[in-house]
């Protein structure tokens, strides 16, 4: 499986759209006093903020190797990645069924609900425009393979956040709209406290879901069995090799394999011409698959002699 490099355009688009809608929604909810419209300026914001994070996450993995860190800094983005779903569920959701439920409980009415609908229509826009370029970007890399198999076998997390942080916030739109709606047309200040806490839900779910997706990336997954089936065998049709006994694999960062191999070389050769089997190996290796940075070859001593 090939990985395609991510974009950074559905991260500034989002970031965009996000830091204009929040400021938008804010206004009206204060000048509305809707619950929902405030839980919905804090998704916004808290989103702002998880595509800052995305971004510096980017940045400091492309941070070459040092004696502190000898096999790079590209888990940074993985680690990023995770504190964003965190902040989703911790800021975002938590935050908005809290706004829910105090609505609930001390429940107030609704004023003119027309500046809501206005942000609420514009935010629409801004917020689709930002999910299909966010699409786009996902749809270019995941190629043929399937939609959630793509999101469970990428190794990069930025693009699927971006698509789920998207969808949540127009869904969220669609829910904020029925929660002001509802309330104005009964007159009945509890559809929208009830709106701000399906809010709450829907991001505490995205929220868990991407938190295992990055979870597993930055404990360390492994190349999937298709790439470590080609390396094999470009390592066995080596005229110096016997079998290549063992794979260990590891993604350091979406475009960064480590990887360990044990092989079995022709016991009629010194170590001499090892060390030189075992460089060819190597290049080899990185011409057919470039994502192979870092390649470790351990020779089995049981089937050669010094």
């Amino acid at each position: 499986m090939i990985f395609v490099a991510a974009s950074k355009i559905p991260i500034y688009s989002a970031l965009f759209a996000n830091l204009l809608i929040a400021i938008m929604k804010f206004i009206a909810a204060a000048v509305t006093g809707s619950s929902a419209m405030i839980s919905e300026g804090i998704h916004s914001l808290v989103d702002s903020g998880n595509e800052v994070l995305l971004l510096y996450g980017m940045k400091r993995s492309k941070k070459p190797a040092d004696s502190l860190r000898p096999f790079g800094y590209g888990k940074e983005l993985y680690f990023w990645a995770f504190i964003v779903s965190v902040l989703i569920f911790a800021v975002g959701g938590g935050i908005s069924f809290y706004e829910g439920v105090t609505h609930i409980l001390n429940p107030e009415q609704m004023n003119d609900p027309k500046w809501n609908y206005i942000v609420l229509a514009f935010a629409f826009v801004f917020d689709g425009i930002s999910l299909i370029t966010a699409v786009k970007e996902f749809n270019r890399q995941r190629g043929s393979v399937s939609f959630w198999t793509y999101v469970k076998i990428s190794k990069d997390p930025t693009t699927f956040v971006v698509v789920f942080e998207d969808a949540a916030d127009v869904v969220g739109l669609l829910v904020a709209f029925l929660g002001v709606f509802l309330g104005h047309y009964y007159n009945n200040p509890y559809f929208d406290g009830a709106a701000s806490i399906v809010i709450g839900l829907l991001l505490t779910f995205i929220s868990i879901m991407l938190a295992k997706e990055s979870r597993s990336l930055l404990m360390g997954e492994s190349a999937d069995q298709s790439l470590l089936t080609e390396i094999r065998l470009i390592v066995e049709q080596d005229p110096s090799t016997r079998k290549s006994k063992h794979q260990l694999s590891m993604y350091l960062a979406p475009e960064e394999l480590l990887l360990l191999l044990k092989v079995s070389f022709d016991g009629e050769l010194n170590s001499e011409q090892i060390a030189s089997s075992i460089s060819r190996i190597r290049s080899t290796i990185q011409e057919a698959h470039p994502a192979v940075k870092q390649i470790y070859i351990e020779p089995q001593l049981d089937d050669f002699e010094l």
